[in-house]
């Protein structure tokens, strides 16, 4: 079935691309550093001078800029709020210099290397090399020395632009990143946005509710009564009607299961998540399958979330995706637990639709994580990861 979901990212040509940006931002950070550590060298004494602080504050914003553009498009690292000062500039400098030096050197022999193999083997010019290992003789050339080496170099090139990337990130988010009072503020803000964001959910849920009670239960129950009223005045189809109503009161039965099913499964609390997706998937007018992967059940609030999330989207799926194959897998790791929908449908959902607006409140408000993957035309990939511990209230 996973032919139908579209192909798998390559990881290497990510990681290949990752690399290559890494580097680039590394040998940008080396040039940086070293006018940073010009700069420092004059600005630290210039301070002292009560006049020429506002041209050190100046030159101070001005580089603290270009570190800021270099790590958003080099690094993909989020803009920093602070400002780090003179002791970011001074960690900034010395990491960028010694890291920069280090790729640059290594890009430079391991390219050296890679061409003088390559002139080798074209020119024909290679001369024998023995190569003695612990029980091993091997006879060589050269150019297949070049080679190698050079391969090797540019492989460790790229480990290194890797690692300096990591520590450019850690070292803005130390100084650069927001601080504890912004922090609060945010957290504040997102709880609030929860907050307003339930209420409308539930708002939104008994409208829903009350739709498929109006539209559904109720004709069924007023077209019962009639058949009844029909009856009892002693019709000459008596017997008929009686037979119609008795059918109308098994319509009205499923709808009212089906109606208390869309509010809360039963089985979600006896039988658990396992069995409450089997029965969705049971249900749905598609084949779904379904991977569960939890080692044990969990926490109540992230149950109900995470069975929400999966069957409105296969609502969804099936309802205004046109989908024919629907795959959901449920995960977890030490932390969380996930919960992932993909169909082979038309795409093009709209994550700011009531729907789905609704499941990515519900979401956040545990403090989990919502995506929506959905390029017009399809597949329409939908995630979900919850906290194990729900959040306290």
């Amino acid at each position: 079935m996973s032919d139908n979901f579209g192909p798998m990212p390559d990881n290497r040509e990510n990681t290949g691309r990752r690399a290559v940006k890494a580097l680039a931002g590394v040998l940008a950070g080396m040039a940086l550093g070293a006018v940073e550590l010009a700069f420092l060298c004059v600005a630290w004494p210039a301070a002292l001078v009560p006049a020429a602080r506002p041209l050190a504050r100046r030159g101070a914003a001005r580089l603290l800029a270009l570190e800021r553009a270099r790590l958003t498009r080099w690094f993909g690292h989020p803009a920093p709020t602070r400002d780090g000062g003179y002791a970011y500039l001074a960690a900034r400098a010395a990491l960028g210099v010694l890291g920069g030096y280090a790729c640059a050197t290594a890009l430079f022999v391991g390219g050296l290397l890679l061409g003088g193999g390559a002139w080798d083997l074209i020119t024909g010019g290679s001369d024998p090399v023995p190569v003695e290992l612990p029980g091993v003789r091997l006879v060589t050339t050269g150019g297949m020395l070049g080679l190698t080496g050079g391969v090797a170099l540019l492989t460790v090139t790229a480990l290194l632009a890797l690692a300096a990337g990591v520590l450019e990130r850690r070292l803005a988010a130390h100084f650069l990143g927001p601080g504890g009072r912004e922090l609060m503020r945010r957290r504040i803000a997102e709880l609030t946005a929860s907050r307003s964001g339930i209420v409308r959910a539930v708002d939104d849920e008994r409208r829903r509710i009350e739709r498929d009670l109006h539209d559904g239960v109720q004709q069924r129950g007023v077209a019962l009564a009639m058949l009844l009223g029909r009856a009892r005045h002693g019709h000459e189809r008596t017997a008929e009607l009686v037979d119609q109503a008795y059918a109308e009161s098994r319509r009205l039965l499923d709808e009212l299961r089906s109606v208390a099913w869309r509010i809360y499964p039963t089985a979600l609390d006896e039988l658990g998540l396992k069995v409450a997706l089997a029965g969705v998937a049971d249900r749905a007018a598609v084949p779904v399958t379904v991977h569960y992967g939890l080692s044990a059940r969990p926490a109540t609030e992230i149950e109900t979330a995470l069975y929400f999330v999966t069957r409105e989207a296969i609502t969804n799926a099936v309802k205004h995706a046109r989908a024919h194959d629907i795959l959901v897998v449920v995960g977890e790791d030490e932390r969380t637990v996930s919960v992932a929908i993909s169909d082979d449908g038309g795409g093009g959902a709209d994550p700011a639709g009531g729907g789905l607006s609704g499941l990515a409140r519900r979401v956040l408000a545990l403090d989990g994580a919502f995506t929506v993957d959905s390029p017009r035309g399809g597949p329409t990939k939908i995630v979900a990861t919850l906290p194990k511990e729900p959040p306290c209230g």
